[in-house]
């Protein structure tokens, strides 16, 4: 649902459709063209030649000839045909290299963007389930904390217990109860985020939480796995491109570039036809062409100099970000293996700590029952074991979110992925 309403991936896949076409616009840049021109109207001619040199046989040689035309207005047209193809040119040469890094990049966004989906998705997803789990902790922990407050009054009205033991159970519901709203309003908040997220209305059906299951850890060691960031991270990947981009933008700048050579070929006809100062008259001309056109900028003002100036500084710029990126890609890749290899542990001594909170509940409600805890023993032992819960399903969420991330940063968060995390999650246990 979220790949079709996010606009954040609508946007990705609209720079991928963009990079496609920058393609195939790098493969046209050294085909030939050909432009035909034509143009039809009114037009006049008025020539007049002194001083020509004039031979026709039977008149010998003649100098000091004038010559004069003159259409003052007729119909005239003209045309061409002009063939191009780029033989040596390195500038476009850059420009190509610009055009195809520029593709690539599109394509390398659009698997980020789906990787970002993803992680975006299972985050929001998780904080409902957490949210939800809160609100059902709570809920048992409101529940128990009202029938303390019911038995503490039943023994205060038989004389078993002092008036202090209801106090307490009443103010520890009653905070409770505060809680329950909190976390009922933070539960309404995320659904709300999850449903923007996937384009639709808030879903108010319970979600999975991660249970006992657990997705596959980190893979190798520390190192194997930062060398995997640094070498397949897509974004260093878009960053590396953005310095190949700089760099080749640079290039066209460059003397070596300046120069370029083309093959042309052109055709072109003019006709002039009316009358004059001398009566009927007209003209035609037919040029055609073919050879090698060679140019060569000699001076510019010093613009191209201080664009190359600027694209070396561009360049410069790119390298340096890409560096501080990989730096803290790395920093990322260690965080999130070592949430992972220290989860194992986290999520064992949690779970013990539950358990060891469900025997102290029941050893403290069964000391309540024969008078040697109070009511606040109670209620404090319900909180630990509500607190303990929370912090198992916390860790568990962590978990799994420290896999997704470092799939993400080595580039292999995909589908099969998610499955595999989704194969962990769990029914929320009946409050």
């Amino acid at each position: 649902a979220a790949q079709q309403a996010d606009p954040d991936l609508a946007v990705a896949r609209a720079s991928l459709r963009t990079g496609e076409a920058r393609r195939a616009l790098a493969g046209t840049l050294w085909k030939p063209s050909v432009v035909a021109s034509g143009a039809a109207g009114v037009a006049g001619n008025d020539t007049r030649t002194r001083g020509a040199s004039f031979s026709a046989p039977g008149f010998g040689d003649q100098t000091g000839v004038a010559f004069r035309t003159s259409v003052t207005a007729g119909p005239s047209l003209r045309w061409s045909v002009a063939a191009r193809q780029p033989l040596l040119d390195r500038g476009r040469d850059a420009q190509v290299r610009q055009l195809e890094l520029a593709s690539d990049a599109a394509a390398l966004e659009w698997q980020a963007a789906q990787q970002a989906l993803m992680l975006r998705t299972a985050q929001r997803y998780l904080d409902v389930a957490l949210a939800q789990e809160s609100v059902r902790v709570l809920g048992g922990q409101r529940d128990a904390a009202l029938r303390a407050l019911a038995e503490a009054r039943d023994r205060y009205a038989l004389g078993d217990a002092p008036v202090t033991g209801t106090h307490e159970a009443q103010a520890r519901a009653q905070a409770v109860a505060a809680q329950l709203l909190a976390a009922e309003s933070e539960l309404e908040v995320r659904r709300a985020a999850l449903a923007d997220l996937t384009g639709g209305a808030p879903d108010a059906r319970p979600v999975r939480i991660p249970g006992a299951a657990r997705p596959a850890g980190a893979t190798g060691t520390l190192e194997e796995a930062t060398a995997r960031v640094a070498r397949d991270n897509l974004s260093l990947r878009m960053l590396a491109i953005d310095v190949d981009v700089a760099r080749a933008q640079a290039v066209q700048f460059t003397r070596a570039a300046a120069p370029s050579a083309d093959l042309v070929a052109q055709v072109a006809r003019e006709q002039l036809s009316g009358h004059g100062d001398y009566g009927a008259a007209g003209s035609s001309a037919t040029t055609t062409m073919i050879g090698v056109q060679l140019s060569v900028p000699l001076y510019t003002g010093g613009q191209r100099d201080a664009r190359l100036d600027e694209a070396t500084r561009v360049a410069e710029k790119a390298a340096a970000q890409l560096e501080s990126a990989r730096r803290q890609a790395v920093r990322d890749a260690r965080a999130a293996w070592h949430g992972l290899a220290a989860g194992e542990g986290l999520i064992a001594a949690l779970e013990a700590a539950l358990d060891a909170s469900r025997a102290r509940l029941a050893a403290t409600q069964l000391g309540r029952d024969v008078g040697d805890r109070t009511t606040l023993d109670l209620l404090n032992a319900q909180n630990d074991l509500a607190q303990a819960d929370l912090a198992l399903s916390q860790a568990r969420a962590a978990r799994v979110l420290d896999a997704l991330r470092l799939a993400a940063l080595e580039s292999r968060l995909d589908e099969d992925a998610l499955r595999r995390v989704d194969a962990t999650l769990a029914q929320a246990p009946a409050r």
